[in-house]
């Protein structure tokens, strides 16, 4: 059972560690990219041309599918719904759409149902960014069909989930990890909103802000570039300049900016209304004595009576934003418009119908902008309803950054870059102190699932090994004969000892790792043969760190090879200078922590002037 050699180190570059080579001072960088950035870059060019190609098809078969049913014919062309010749029978549409719907998610996918934006999170976070090809197809169909016939909902949640969907299908031909799945998932889904808005910059960060959950070269640049190609696009498929375009807005000075903010707040408080509406909506249908295949039709009958009292509350409704953009809309109009569509929005969307949330936040939010800017006396109608957009979309998907370029790309009137920064953000941080989750977060939470929306950078990518690693190590000697290594763990009244210990030669070499558990199988399989320590760990692999490389790649190492105590080398002449536990990689958690809620002043008022022998202590809080 002896053996004569002493134990093989499994240094960082060997064995378990392939992924995550040893990173000393002069290797570290500031990104983990590598070579594969232009892979994944090169194959976003597919992902990207898919993405605009699926937002031209989804925005066809919206207006074909309107005019098959408002108007009994078949063309591709764009047309309001509001004007149909069937008189009261239009009432019957979205019912029948909403119950083809329903049919379609029963026997068909029920990944088709809702907004599309939480279903593409999901996929991303939970579904390892692999979308069912059968989801690609009826997504959009389900949506085409949904908004072709009345349906208040955008088409940007569905073209992002379709090209998310393109991209992910992509993506599962080669042999790609899940993070770069995510990569290319996000590409698509990124690509289709760039396409159909003209916003490349706004849907790059909508992937970030809400998609990636992350901000890596490694995924940013591919997302960048199907964004891009898809902007280069869509001058062809669906027509060149702003969807929205304004002319600049009036300077509205220091009142206005205050008067922002105000708008802020209060679309903060509608974001939070608006979301509460979806909610208690589809509470209300969960309580129904029936199959949720039907939901979506009892929606379509909402619907159809909301477009009686106001036909332009149908359908998708970028004439509305425009007119609102234009200040052609009375304030009679805008609070009817608001009304009706917010709550059949919220009805349909709470049924399990399918559509999107974008472009009705944006008719909202243009209302809300539309009727105070009634009452301010600065700034003329257009310029509110757009802040209001602004605002409520920043506030709503609790994506600032995303309402704000989103407004400017789709008006191009970048006078309004300051105010439209302080109603978004404004709004934004009404709804993250007053709300727990976005309306889309929200339906994933009810699946079950918690996501945290804030990103920080990875302690254990910060500190060194030699900032947590235990010293002086103890350690046992090689020539330690093995009855005494059975006495020293086992011992009654021996002192408290560790549950290993590194063990040395003469020259102070690591030569392997002994624990407690070592010496109680030595009893139980019978009282040791005669030998030392070393001789009997001949053989074993040996997983070991370096002082200087990052407590993240000592992590990874530990978690891949299940060890709990890994000892510590000086990576110039490979001696023993420490020792990292569990206990020692908890510790970063607890610093993190620690800088949260940990709080001191240090400099003091008062403090100034007084003689160095005084008390200089910052005062300190902890929380």
């Amino acid at each position: 059972m002896s053996n004569t050699g002493f134990s093989p180190l499994v240094h960082p570059e060997s064995n378990h560690s392939d992924r995550h080579p040893p990173q000393h001072a002069g290797q570290l960088r500031d990104f983990t990219a590598d070579k594969r950035l232009l892979v994944l870059s090169a194959m976003a060019f597919v992902a990207g041309t898919g993405g605009a190609a699926a937002a031209w098809a989804l925005l066809h078969l919206i207006y074909i599918v309107t005019n098959l049913a408002y108007y009994g014919r078949l063309s591709g062309v764009n047309v309001d719904p509001g004007g149909s010749p069937f008189g009261l029978a239009t009432v019957l549409v979205p019912v029948a759409g909403c119950l083809v719907i329903g049919l379609m998610a029963r026997f068909g996918s029920e990944r088709i149902r809702g907004h599309g934006i939480p279903e593409a999170i999901e996929a991303i976070l939970i579904g390892r960014s692999q979308i069912d090809a059968k989801v690609a197809v009826l997504k959009p169909l389900s949506s085409a069909i949904s908004i072709g016939t009345g349906g208040p909902f955008g088409a940007e949640g569905p073209i992002i989930m379709t090209g998310g969907a393109l991209g992910s299908l992509f993506a599962q031909m080669f042999n790609l990890s899940p993070a770069e799945r995510k990569t290319l998932l996000v590409a698509g889904a990124a690509a289709g909103m760039s396409a159909t808005f003209g916003t490349p910059i706004a849907a790059i960060l909508i992937a970030v802000e809400l998609l990636l959950f992350e901000w890596k070269p490694r995924s940013f640049v591919p997302v960048a570039v199907a964004s891009l190609v898809a902007a280069i696009w869509r001058p062809w498929l669906l027509g060149p300049g702003p969807l929205f375009p304004m002319a600049p807005s009036p300077s509205v000075g220091l009142l206005g900016l205050v008067l922002g903010a105000g708008l802020g707040i209060v679309g903060g408080l509608a974001s939070g209304t608006l979301t509460q509406m979806v909610y208690k909506s589809e509470d209300w249908f969960q309580r129904l004595p029936i199959h949720w295949m039907w939901w979506p039709m009892l929606g379509g009958v909402v619907i159809g009576v909301g477009g009686l009292i106001e036909p332009h509350a149908l359908g998708v409704g970028y004439d509305n934003i425009a007119a609102l953009l234009q200040g052609k809309v009375s304030d009679p109009m805008a609070l009817r418009l608001m009304l009706v569509k917010s709550v059949i929005w919220a009805v349909a969307l709470g049924s399990g119908t399918s559509g999107g949330v974008l472009a009705p936040l944006l008719i909202m939010g243009g209302v809300v902008g539309r009727l105070l800017g009634g009452i301010f006396p600065v700034g003329d109608a257009p310029f509110w309803a757009l802040l209001g957009m602004a605002a409520i979309m920043g506030g709503t998907m609790r994506a600032p950054l995303t309402g704000l370029v989103f407004a400017l790309e789709l008006t191009h009137d970048f006078s309004a870059i300051v105010p439209l920064t302080i109603a978004s953000i404004t709004a934004y941080a009404t709804t993250v102190l007053l709300l727990k989750r976005s309306i889309l977060t929200e339906k994933i939470a009810r699946r079950g699932y918690h996501i945290t929306r804030e990103y920080t950078v990875d302690p254990f990518e910060l500190m060194r090994v030699q900032d947590i690693m235990a010293k002086p190590v103890d350690t046992l000697p090689a020539q330690m004969p093995l009855a005494e290594v059975v006495e020293f763990f086992t011992a009654p009244n021996a002192p408290r000892r560790h549950k290993s210990y590194p063990v040395v030669d003469a020259s102070g070499k690591l030569v392997g790792m002994v624990s407690r558990t070592d010496a109680l199988c030595w009893v139980v399989n019978g009282h040791p043969a005669p030998g030392t320590l070393g001789e009997h760990l001949g053989g074993r692999e040996l997983v070991v760190g370096y002082e200087d490389e990052l407590v993240g790649r000592l992590a990874d190492r530990m978690a891949e090879t299940q060890v709990g105590r890994i000892p510590i080398l000086r990576r110039s002449d490979s001696a023993l200078v420490g020792l990292v536990a569990r206990r020692d990689v908890l510790r970063v958690r607890a610093a993190v922590n620690s800088e949260e809620t940990d709080r001191e002043a240090l400099i003091r008022i008062g403090a100034f002037g007084r003689s160095s022998g005084g008390s200089g202590g910052s005062a300190r809080q902890h929380s």
